[in-house]
């Protein structure tokens, strides 16, 4: 293993965050508020540890499949350790663990939070708060590899073990040209919606705040109340477009634009996730104008931003949905572990292995009946090798064991059901409120120190999707495998 190359980049990893937090900083120092020493305090400690990893010189074209795993898992808890000191230091959370999980959640785009008022906190805190979102949504190190010299065939290795789904792949010949055509996309829908929101009435700070907790799927809003305390149609239609848009695979935006044809939008995965937005919207909405005593104008407006804010796993509220009847509040747990496309900003399983498992159980129940058949699997038209499928399942049974041990872990400290399984549910999702005592108006900060700790960690392995930190603690597998 290239441990010197791998310290190196997360080095790199810190003198990014430093220069990210300079922004936080200058608002609090417009704005003569005390956090403005937590920033820069933060600033020169980031600085300090990045000096120190990149101390000794290293070979970048050396990295193999274990380093990326390396610099990916330890470069996120890194950032999230150092990204969560603002937090302690300004006094805004009591404990640094508590200001841990704001960082974890706001890195991860979960969007849970233990902070109880958000409008009383300085400015400066609240957008770091939401910066976080929006660094952490197309992921930290692919950012950074849009920025940093070219690691060679090692920055493959690196966007692999960081890019959420099954089927990672490049859109240009250099790693370092994928990267940047995915946050040139990103800047862009970051910049449209941010204007859109200008125009609802929005000021240019929350604007901002939404506009990252929108594009990185986070949640994070500058209100207690969310999205609900603007009470605009216009805003919640706006919101709810983007947060559509960014639970789409990415790469079909510059597909779309390199072939200026509308082709790609014809991918399976893309049709999934827009017929279960619709359906699901369908459903919610006749539950609650027939049981929730909603008008229908109501209903369909409820459902709609809700159902696409949960699917999306953005976490935003404009209700308590809580309070919805039982079908409704079951409709919104099964969208919390759907998730939306791979190669999105969003979290959860990813339509495409629910789509790939659904075909997968199609041609077991087809052998049945015609045992010697060849029943190849197909993805757009492709027949899959046995290794994704293979892949997919061993994710997804990963998947249902920690949120088995999790369900677990969380009603042990006497919690009830519900809050239990929407905890572990929200956060190895990466949504952010959950139901019952975690509901959209409610928050993280009753439980315990140690789940928090916990709670972080799931987040982590929602984002990085279980095998990349699973992996980091199996160092006797590297050695089997010659890695």
């Amino acid at each position: 293993m290239n441990y010197v190359v791998s310290i190196r980049v997360i080095g790199s990893l810190l003198y990014m965050e430093a220069a990210l937090l300079v922004a936080p900083f200058l608002i609090s120092i417009y704005d003569g508020s005390s956090d403005r020493r937590a920033f820069f305090w933060t600033i020169i400690l980031a600085i300090a540890l990045g000096r120190v990893m990149r101390l000794r010189k290293g070979q970048h074209q050396n990295l193999r499949p274990k380093d990326g795993l390396l610099i990916v898992s330890l470069g996120w808890i890194i950032v999230s350790i150092v990204g969560a000191i603002p937090f302690w230091l300004s006094g805004s959370v009591p404990t640094y663990i508590d200001g841990l999980f704001e960082a974890v959640s706001g890195f991860t785009t979960t969007g849970a939070s233990i902070i109880k008022n958000i409008e009383i906190l300085p400015r400066g805190v609240v957008f770091w708060r939401s910066l976080t979102h929006w660094i952490g949504g197309m992921g930290i190190l692919v950012f950074a590899l849009s920025l940093l010299p070219a690691l060679g065939a090692g920055a493959f290795q690196i966007f692999k073990a960081e890019t959420p789904g099954p089927i990672a792949g490049k859109i240009a010949p250099r790693m370092k040209d994928t990267a940047k055509i995915l946050y040139i996309t990103y800047f862009v829908v970051t910049l449209l919606l941010f204007i859109l929101l200008i125009i609802g009435g929005m000021d240019w700070f929350d604007g901002l705040v939404h506009t990252f907790g929108v594009v990185g799927t986070g949640g994070f809003s500058s209100k207690v109340t969310s999205v609900g305390h603007y009470n605009s149609v216009y805003i919640e239609v706006v919101m709810t477009i983007f947060m559509v848009v960014c639970g789409v695979n990415f790469s079909h935006y510059y597909n779309a634009y390199r072939e200026r044809s509308l082709r790609t939008f014809k991918d399976e995965e893309f049709r999934l996730f827009i017929g279960i937005i619709i359906i699901s919207i369908i459903l919610v909405s006749a539950n609650l104008r027939i049981y929730g005593g909603m008008t229908l104008p109501e209903a369909l407006r409820s459902a709609s931003f809700t159902n696409v804010s949960i699917i999306s796993t953005s976490g935003f509220a404009t209700v308590d949905y809580d309070m919805w009847p039982a079908f409704s509040r079951l409709v919104i747990l099964i969208l919390m572990f759907m998730g939306s496309s791979a190669g999105s900003t969003a979290g959860g399983m990813k339509m495409v292995r629910i789509l790939i498992m659904a075909k997968a159980v199609r041609r077991e129940i087809a052998r049945i009946f015609h045992s010697k058949a060849v029943m190849p699997i197909k993805f757009n038209g492709k027949v899959l090798n046995d290794g994704v499928v293979s892949g997919i399942t061993a994710f997804l049974s990963i998947y249902a064991m920690v949120f088995a041990v999790s369900v677990l872990v969380i009603s042990f400290s006497g919690y009830d059901m519900i809050t239990s399984i929407s905890s572990a549910a929200t956060t190895m999702s990466n949504v952010g409120p959950g139901l019952s005592l975690i509901g959209p108006t409610s928050n993280f900060a009753f439980f315990p120190q140690w789940i928090k700790l916990y709670l972080s960690l799931l987040m982590l392995m929602g984002r990085l999707e279980f095998f990349t930190l699973i992996a980091l603690i199996a160092p006797k597998r590297w050695e089997r495998e010659g890695l």
